[in-house]
């Protein structure tokens, strides 16, 4: 195992970690109102979060999604608000540690970083309750950095339909559409983690750019519905899209489920929110977890996902979302990030090559913003932006 590991980190000097999801803005936001000298993450922050830049070094991450996510009961005017300042601390982190990450806009950007030693950073929006309706403001998160957007949370909008709620519009509704296509051309990746299985295939049959799923397994080995059933995979190859294994115990393994299910309960009867990452939520969890032993995920958890993805979609159409501090729980092995050359060792026992694991981890994403970009300048030499509205495209027939 000690080879493994050593040969794994060797393997990510050269081809690091493009992370498709990191919630560590939300927890800044919830731990310490975005005082970042109360979480200097140049240090060990291990007692409170699950990322910091010594474990994201350790961890081989050489490119992170950092996610601009706000609660989906937040709407309207306050969720574009909140959106923007999840924004406003990605830019502060950039200005804070300038030495160690670097922001990202562009494929080529990502690049750069990399030839520097110094870790690209780009931003995804979580939800499309983000933009309040608006494609302006769609334009808007992307002008400010945003790279991809997933269409919903856990709760729907008005436009789609997420996988954690009752189905609303069957999928994407008409300005649902419309969303996709400006996002097409403005050059920002549909996200279609969350989202119904509906809304994944409306989403692929009218994206003309490679789409993704930033943090989401294999519904296949674990029958949860934030995971891609194997029809919405199969039909990666031909979009060109990626979907990102997640290691959310209870999005990967059977057996967590109803055990994570009974613990989001517990947070709630104490009146906090099931996705609380305050201090006090995790002193919640872990004397729950003390008198309700939970069934535990491992590496070999997440190997299996990937190994059935690249069955189904193939080698190119695979990469990594851990979700670090957006789950309370986490596989053995992989606590933190800096956990990843564990995943790479266990994918090394299984017979992964070296061209496939650089695949997995660094050029696959890569190549999946570089197509986004190629499309995008296309389609803006062909036509403006869209200003329809939602009131215009999703009238009831009369």
């Amino acid at each position: 195992m000690t080879d493994r590991l050593d040969r794994a980190r060797e393997l990510l000097a050269e081809y690091p970690v493009v992370d498709g999801h990191n919630d560590l803005p939300w927890a800044l936001r919830e731990q310490v109102r975005y005082d970042l000298a109360a979480r200097d993450i140049a240090t060990d922050q291990s007692a409170h979060l699950h990322t910091d830049i010594p474990r994201l070094r350790a961890g081989g991450v050489g490119a992170q999604f950092w996610s601009v996510y706000v609660r989906s009961d937040l709407a309207g005017d306050a969720a574009v608000s909140a959106t923007l300042e999840q924004i406003d601390a990605v830019a502060e982190l950039l200005d804070r540690y300038p030495a160690d990450l670097r922001r990202a806009l562009t494929a080529d950007d990502m690049e750069a970083a990399r030839a520097e030693g110094r870790i690209a950073s780009l931003m995804g929006a979580e939800g499309g309750h983000s933009i309040a309706n608006s494609l302006g403001t769609l334009r808007g998160l992307h002008a400010l950095g945003v790279r991809y957007m997933t269409l919903t949370h856990n709760d729907n909008i008005a436009w789609a339909d997420s996988a954690t709620d009752e189905p609303g519009v069957g999928g994407l509704s008409p300005f649902g559409h419309e969303v996709v296509r400006e996002m097409n051309r403005t050059g920002m990746l549909v996200d279609l983690s969350h989202v119904a299985a509906t809304t994944m295939r409306d989403a692929l049959a009218t994206s003309v750019a490679p789409v993704m799923f930033s943090h989401s397994s294999a519904r296949a080995v674990c029958d949860h519905p934030r995971n891609i059933p194997d029809d919405v995979l199969a039909l990666l190859p031909a979009n060109g899209g990626i979907a990102m294994a997640t290691f959310v115990p209870k999005f990967v393994l059977p057996e967590a489920v109803a055990w994570t299910q009974a613990a989001d309960e517990n947070l709630r009867a104490n009146g906090l929110h099931h996705l609380d990452t305050t201090e006090h939520a995790m002193k919640l969890h872990a004397a729950f977890e003390a008198a309700n032993p939970r069934p535990v995920a491992t590496v070999a958890t997440i190997a299996d996902h990937l190994d059935h993805m690249r069955e189904v979609a193939g080698i190119d159409h695979i990469g990594i979302g851990g979700d670090y501090d957006g789950t309370a729980f986490l596989p053995q092995g992989l606590e933190s990030v800096a956990g990843y050359p564990n995943l790479i060792a266990e994918l090394l026992r299984r017979g992964w090559s070296a061209a496939d694991l650089a695949k997995l981890t660094w050029r696959n994403a890569v190549r999946v913003l570089r197509a986004a970009e190629d499309v995008a300048r296309d389609l803006r030499a062909r036509r403006g932006p869209s200003h329809a509205t939602i009131e215009e495209l999703d009238a009831p027939a009369a």
